[in-house]
């Protein structure tokens, strides 16, 4: 194969989290947003050293395990993957993407380790608890578009109406959204040009008390009366109730939702949720799972990992929660601690976690904001357990040797990217570590991404056990 070739063949199978491995007459190459089983024409954008990498042209033949889509932007919009394919079958093709990387470190180990399978959504319609909508058009100079990125573009938006991953309040909010800004011809921000007024619309809606509040992100370059805007979405028929409508400011070039400013247009900036009989006050900005109810699915199993409950006259131990966010997995296994100490970089996220600890009667937990690299030298306690729960990107080489360093016999990883896991796992087994336990929990139906839980165990606190 070399660049630029133009070929045709059939997708053997999809390596995480969206890799397919396509098999032709010139070898094999990897095509991203495909599924096992199609036949696709693809051009090699990249050929070296016997790897070759491509880019989807055409779907030439489905796959013999597709299915009718519920979403009519499926496939033009990049949010989804799998949505075509059966949720047993998404669910099969997650596990054996994480059994394979896991494998791929742990068969080193010198040990066996338990692999519990996939355990899926309870709700896999429907489940998003937060969505961030873009302004833009869908192709150049054409009518207002609010959605996500068309499959594969910088630019270009494609406006999910009938998005199946959010309930139909979100649609519903969407569709009044981008009429009302439609009807009145407001510019949106060009981000070529960083020209124009509108930028981004966060909606966020509580799964267990249904509050839902609205953000509308924009620039300051323009000056609009918002107040039939809010007016609008206060008389939609919504199963859910409106708690809170902002007006966010963001003059950045980037595109993210950033503040410069937040106005109250209505009600509170705030609102609240619930998660395993815990209660949460949750901002615009503040970081909470995604999919609750599979949020609640993922903290029980990593409970059940954690095993913390003493033994009746004993003392709980002292727990770590590394990369706390809000102070959730903190706030779980706080009954059955002495004291808990999260650690966490974003202040915001700090803040919230102590509040909510305090809402809910929980005075054995503290919350420390900063990098969890630099932090650690300064708590005097030692942990008897820790809990990980990093970022995507995984743990900071120098912070992961000082939290090897406390020689803790057992601990829980937590990730959202298994390839960063197996990666930090290495360095684990090299210091003494084995993976006792893993299971894999489909936190996001119908993309490309997983949830990871392990539980280490020290070697000679495993050989003490056997």
């Amino acid at each position: 194969m070399k660049k630029g070739d133009i070929l045709e063949g059939i997708v053997e199978k999809i390596e995480f989290p969206n890799k397919g491995v396509v098999i032709c007459g010139s070898g094999t190459c990897v095509v991203k947003n495909t599924l096992p089983g199609q036949k696709i024409s693809f051009m090699v954008s990249k050929a070296r050293k016997g790897k070759a990498e491509g880019r989807i042209l055409e779907v030439l033949e489905k796959s013999p395990l597709e299915t009718a889509s519920p979403c009519p932007c499926f496939g033009s919009c990049g949010g989804c993957t799998y949505l075509s394919l059966p949720y047993e079958e998404q669910l099969r093709i997650k596990e054996e993407q994480v059994k394979k990387l896991l494998d791929s470190v742990l068969g080193r180990q010198g040990r066996g380790y338990v692999y519990e399978g996939m355990k899926p959504s309870p709700v896999p319609y429907g489940y998003r608890n937060k969505m961030e909508f873009s302004f833009g058009d869908e192709q150049k100079d054409g009518p207002l578009a609010l959605g996500m990125h068309k499959r594969g573009s910088f630019y270009d938006i494609v406006t999910v109406d009938g998005c199946q991953i959010v309930d139909e309040d979100y649609r519903k909010i969407l569709r009044c959204v981008r009429d009302f800004f439609a009807e009145r011809k407001v510019s949106f921000f060009h981000r070529l040009r960083h020209e124009g007024y509108l930028r981004h619309l966060l909606v966020r809606k509580a799964a267990k008390t249904g509050e839902i509040l609205i953000a509308l992100v924009t620039t300051t370059q323009e000056e609009h009366d918002l107040k039939p805007f809010t007016d609008a979405l206060l008389h939609l028929d919504l199963a859910g109730k409106i708690v809170g409508i902002l007006h966010t400011k963001n003059d950045s070039n980037a595109d993210v939702v950033k503040n410069d400013g937040t106005d109250i247009l209505f009600g509170q900036d705030y609102f609240y949720d619930e998660l395993l009989g815990l209660k949460f006050r949750i901002s615009e900005f503040s970081f909470f799972q995604t999919n609750t109810y599979g949020a609640e699915e993922l903290y029980r199993t990593a409970r059940d990992y954690i095993g913390l409950l003493p033994k009746e006259g004993e003392k709980g131990p002292v727990v770590f929660d590394l990369y706390s966010g809000t102070g959730t997995i903190a706030q779980m296994v706080a009954g059955a601690a002495e004291k808990v100490i999260g650690v966490e970089i974003v202040e915001e996220a700090v803040e919230a976690a102590r509040k909510n600890a305090e809402m809910n009667g929980l005075d054995n937990c503290a919350f420390i904001a900063g990098d969890v690299l630099k932090v650690l030298d300064g708590i005097e306690e030692k942990p008897d357990f820790i809990i990980l729960d990093p970022p995507r990107d995984g743990i900071h080489p120098k912070a992961l040797r000082k939290i090897i360093d406390y020689g803790v016999e057992r601990l829980v990883y937590i990730s959202c990217k298994p390839t960063s896991l197996v990666r930090d796992l290495e360095v684990f087994l090299e210091k003494g570590y084995e993976v006792e336990r893993a299971v894999a929990v489909d936190q996001f139906p119908w993309t490309a991404n997983v949830e990871t839980i392990v539980l280490l165990s020290y070697k000679s606190q495993i050989e003490s056990l056997m």
